[in-house]
This record gives C-alpha cells, structure tokens and sequence, in this order.
C-alpha cells in the first residue's frame, strides 16, 4: 500500500451502530450502517398501549357460538403468549379454565370475560399484578359490572368523538 492511504467513516446518528465496510475506491473504505433486520427485546411502552388499545373481543352473541377455547384462541384474542395466561392462572384465583386428562385449557365465556378484565386492569390501566389482586378483591362482585360500564362509556365517548369529527 501507498502511504496516501485513507479511510473514511460515515456517522448518522439515525441508524444503529452497527456497521459493515464498503470499498468505494482502491485504497478508500467506507463504513456503512446496517440496519438490523429484526427488533429484539422489550416492547416500548408506546407500542404496548397501542397493543392494548387495538384488543376487541368479538360480541358476547358470537362468543357464545362456542362452550370452550383452546389456549391458543384465547391468546389470539388477546394477543398474548399462552404462558402469559398460564401465568395469570396461577396468579389470580378467578380464573380457572377447565383441563382434559392430557392437562390442555379450555376456557368458557365467563373465563373469557374475567380475562378482559384481568387485561384491561393490567395492560390498559397500567395496574402491578398485586394492585389488581386488590382491586378484584376490593370490589370482589361489582367488578366485571364495572369494567362493562367503563366499556360502555368508552364506546358512547369514541361515538361521539367521531360525530365530532364529521362536523
């Protein structure tokens, strides 16, 4: 090599820091962000809310079709991992879906209904485990008369913000 040798660096704080060599020139290197192709890790609060805010169960009529589901139905609603609702079983005494000899869950309508609660405290209201554990004992039989109420204002509330909207 000459000794007129050079490298250059390129730095844009927009992008990870990863990086790969590019040869531009004979004896000129270029380093080049690489962008990764996956995201690992934690969710950002940001996206977790927007998860929450995006869960719809289907209408009691359609959830009444069927007497159990499965785990993997049941997460699916949700967008949960079925460890995640593993978890929430041990934890909390209110739920208790029924299980075969081979120990698989199946959840009916009132475990489903628990549930929505149990996510809407702990996702949506951003409660600790231990804050809704109290909370359910707190208001042990008004709770799910609670949480339908609080469902139906926030369905008259984005009623009448898209009628707001359209004006």
């Amino acid at each position: 090599m000459t000794g007129n040798s050079q490298i250059a660096f390129e730095f844009d704080d927009t992008k990870p820091a990863t990086t790969a060599p590019v040869v531009v020139q004979k004896d000129v290197v270029q380093f080049v962000a690489v962008k990764p192709k996956t995201k690992r890790g934690r969710k950002s609060l940001k996206d977790m809310v927007s998860e929450a805010e995006m869960v719809q169960l289907p209408p009691d009529d359609e959830l009444s079709k069927k007497l159990y589901y499965s785990i993997g139905e049941v997460g699916a609603m949700f967008n949960l991992n079925p460890s995640s609702l593993r978890y929430w079983e041990t934890e909390f005494k209110h739920i208790t879906p029924r299980k075969n000899k081979k120990g698989d869950r199946f959840y009916t309508v009132a475990d489903i209904k628990k549930l929505q609660l149990i996510y809407f405290l702990l996702r949506q209201r951003k409660y600790t485990i231990e804050g809704a554990k109290d909370y359910l004992k707190k208001y042990k039989d008004d709770s799910l008369l609670r949480y339908d109420l609080i469902k139906s204002l926030q369905e008259i509330k984005s009623f009448l913000l898209t009628i707001k909207a359209d004006l």
